[in-house]
């Protein structure tokens, strides 16, 4: 089997990729990603020679450029994580937030459409649905939830998953979608909160907090789920979707004191900011149809979860820093301009 992921430099793609090349030696697996800021080839260095990895640098945007990929390669699943997906960033520039999270999965469904696969599997986000009550811990969304996007960035989300569902029913494209809670672990881009505080609170920077820290989110670490795309892909039924979640409600405030209490900083770091706009109060998932039809149990709580992520990045320094200074952008010049040549 041939699978194009694309997206696969980012946080959870990378991870992915990881997860994929060394579980399916068998499989070939072809990592597409634009190599914008979020992704970092450093991310997949660990892969580079295995005989069932190709990189390949492209835009699923770019029209031309993907429907030649689809004949040369002729995949047989394709697994979307491209897209832009920094909240923050949605709000001050929402436009290509359309072009590449809706116009880049038509692009891509236009190629299936006209090559042919076997799956194609949209990842997605729990953040389609809106925002719960902070009073009504009893709620939980469901796949039978309405969609009711908050920013630029859910709207984008929102759109590509219906353009998705209406692929499968006007041409038959056998289609899944995954939506899943907050993840976390190796690998992530150091803007988003986890890895923000972590690589801030070891320099002894204020961190910054919106609002009272009191939204709350359902922590996944990112293997559970990984292992939870692969599933759908293999096992899904076609034109379902299937949410991931972890049951590990934290409030943004508690996150932040938990990684302070484990790096043994003061929670004096701690600074309130304004608090963003159209901000959501809480996200939590109901994983009941993955766990009953897929058999799907994720390994890790927020509690044994977070000390191994902390440990990554202490163990990892010269990643992140890379990112931080931008040196990490110039990793594609140097092994695959420069060295080896465009794979």
């Amino acid at each position: 089997m041939k699978y194009i992921v694309t997206g696969g430099a980012g946080f959870i793609g990378g991870n992915f990729m990881h997860f994929a090349v060394n579980t399916y030696p068998e499989d070939m697996w072809i990592c597409l990603d634009a190599l914008t800021y979020a992704g970092n080839l450093e991310t997949l260095a660990p892969l580079e020679g295995k005989p069932n990895y190709k990189f390949v640098k492209g835009d699923i945007a770019d029209r031309d450029f993907i429907f030649k990929l689809f004949e040369e390669e002729k995949p047989d699943v394709i697994i979307n994580f491209a897209a832009e997906s920094h909240v923050d960033r949605s709000v001050t520039n929402p436009d290509i937030f359309l072009q590449t999270n809706v116009g880049g999965t038509v692009t891509l469904l236009d190629a299936c459409k006209k090559y042919g696969i076997q799956r194609y599997h949209q990842v997605s986000t729990d953040e389609v649905y809106g925002d719960l009550p902070l009073d009504r811990p009893d709620l939980f969304f469901t796949e039978d939830n309405k969609i009711k996007a908050s920013s630029p960035y859910s709207a984008s989300k929102a759109s590509a998953d219906l353009f998705v569902m209406a692929y499968h029913r006007t041409f038959g494209i056998p289609v899944t979608i995954s939506r899943c809670s907050n993840n976390y672990g190796p690998y992530h881009f150091p803007e988003k909160l986890i890895p923000l505080v972590i690589s801030r609170a070891l320099n002894d920077e204020k961190i910054p907090v919106y609002g009272n820290g009191a939204n709350v989110r359902d922590w996944l670490y990112v293997t559970d789920h990984c292992k939870a795309i692969d599933l759908i892909v293999r096992k899904g039924k076609p034109g379902e979707v299937y949410n991931i979640g972890g049951h590990n409600e934290r409030t943004n405030l508690e996150v932040v004191k938990t990684i302070l209490k484990a790096l043994g900083k003061p929670e004096s770091l701690i600074e309130y900011v304004k608090d963003r706009p159209g901000h959501d109060l809480r996200y939590a998932m109901d994983p009941t149809k993955i766990e009953t039809e897929l058999g799907w149990q994720p390994e890790y709580t927020f509690d044994t979860g977070i000390p191994v992520t902390i440990d990554w990045y202490l163990n990892n320094k010269e990643w992140w820093e890379h990112i931080v200074s931008g040196e990490y952008q110039s990793y594609f010049e140097k092994m695959y301009v420069q060295g080896k040549g465009l794979q």
